[in-house]
């Protein structure tokens, strides 16, 4: 070895390693389901992947390290009912409500069909620094008024397959949603687009109606795979006279078909999830049917909607689990939801605080709980999208004449503060 290499390397002892992390997150409580990870671990993350998960890992290896002590760390969650277009003055943009609560992918579910699906994507997935995917409507308009959602003559199987085929890297499948009339006409197109495209369906039942029990939707007309949302809603025939849940829905479970919570503004009373989630029946992927009603109602964000499952007795991980590898699976992007080597580092650093919470459900009834999720920061590809309380920021009393600590490498916004959009984003010059 030449002579004066060695003697540069023995001064620096660290300089050779100093790059091999980006970002390292240690002693957080680590939760993948996935993995069976349930114990305080460190995690550390390399060009936006998960490059180690492991008990100790020595933080003189990253370029920037972020003690989440007392927190826990979990895969990005992922809301597979979320709102971010049609639906006339319900829609929002998709970074509001998601990445503040831990949320790293959201699906739109249903706002647009094949024949404005190509407008949303450009205007909104590809702007959006939370990952945007689709459920695409069976109506070829998507959700564009209730009337609209009625018009059986734009609810084409063979154009919205063909646009989930052109579109796979976005679209997950179809949905169906607000249908009011005795057909099963709606469903049975949503199925046979999704029979098609190879893609599952989802279904909001609008109206229900005697003509199309909802024991025949989840017993005969959806696949395994299929997906029902808005599970704790009012109308669905969950519970017995005395307080049991309903056979039927063990046995729709059984058969393969997926229950989705779906909370929304008016889709989650207390007095059907309390009962059903004590006796078993929890609901498989737990999303939030993020839209501006919900917000400013019971729901408010992805954390809420978790804690109150948590409130209700289902464990912390399980919570998880609804929130990340179950959806992920649900939709088929098994690339997410998880901390895997080389997995896409979407990842949730959270609180859970205890004291005294109130929580309200649809119909404006209240719950009181000693738990809740706060979610503290946010990693969208590895970088910084969110962060509550600036734990990866020094105190600017420390600094000295400082410019912004936003490096492209940890960081989602450039050096000098703005948004610099993930991925691959390019860094500016620092703030002179």
């Amino acid at each position: 070895m030449n002579s004066c290499l060695f003697l540069l390397l023995v001064l620096l002892p660290g300089t050779a390693q100093a790059q091999q992390y980006d970002l390292l997150l240690k002693n957080g409580h680590v939760i993948d389901p996935k993995n069976r990870i349930n114990s305080v671990k460190d995690v550390a993350i390399l060009n936006g992947k998960i490059a180690a998960v492991a008990d100790a890992i020595d933080a003189s290896k990253s370029l920037k390290t972020v003690d989440v002590s007392g927190m826990y760390v979990a895969p990005g969650f992922i809301d597979i009912h979320a709102h971010f277009s049609g639906s006339p003055g319900a829609a929002i943009f998709p970074d509001s409500h998601t990445l503040r609560s831990g949320v790293t992918t959201a699906v739109d579910a249903g706002g647009t069909g094949w024949r404005n699906f190509p407008e949303f994507r450009k205007k909104a997935m590809d702007t959006a620094l939370v990952r945007v995917l689709a459920w695409i409507n069976i109506v070829g308009r998507g959700m564009d008024g209730r009337a609209g959602e009625q018009n059986a003559k734009d609810m084409d199987p063979r154009s919205t397959a063909a646009m989930v085929n052109s579109n796979r890297d976005r679209i997950v499948g179809i949905k169906t949603a607000h249908y009011d009339g005795p057909e099963w006409v709606a469903v049975e197109r949503a199925v046979e687009a999704g029979k098609i495209a190879n893609v599952p369906v989802m279904v909001d039942f609008g109206t229900f109606r005697k003509e199309r029990p909802f024991q025949e939707l989840v017993l005969r007309k959806l696949r395994p795979g299929d997906i029902y949302t808005h599970l704790y809603l009012n109308s669905v025939p969950m519970l017995d006279e005395k307080g049991r849940v309903l056979p039927y829905l063990f046995e729709a479970r059984k058969r393969g078909v997926l229950f989705d919570a779906g909370h929304g503004q008016g889709s989650f009373l207390f007095r059907q999830a309390v009962p059903a989630v004590q006796q078993g029946f929890i609901a498989d992927t737990i999303s939030t049917d993020l839209h501006i009603g919900s917000i400013n109602a019971g729901m408010k964000d992805m954390s809420v909607v978790m804690s109150k499952f948590l409130i209700m007795g289902v464990p912390l991980e399980e919570v998880i689990a609804r929130s990340t590898w179950a959806p992920a699976r649900a939709i088929h992007h098994e690339e997410l939801g998880h901390l895997s080597v080389n997995a896409v580092a979407d990842v949730a650093v959270f609180r859970v605080e205890k004291g005294d919470f109130g929580f309200v459900d649809s119909y404006k009834a209240g719950m009181r709980g000693t738990q809740r999720i706060v979610c503290e920061l946010t990693l969208r590809d590895g970088r910084v999208a969110w962060e509550l309380n600036g734990i990866t920021r020094e105190s600017w009393d420390k600094l000295g004449k400082y410019d912004s600590q936003g490096d492209s490498r940890w960081d989602a916004t450039s050096e000098d503060g703005r948004n610099s959009r993930l991925p691959g984003a390019v860094p500016t010059a620092p703030a002179k």
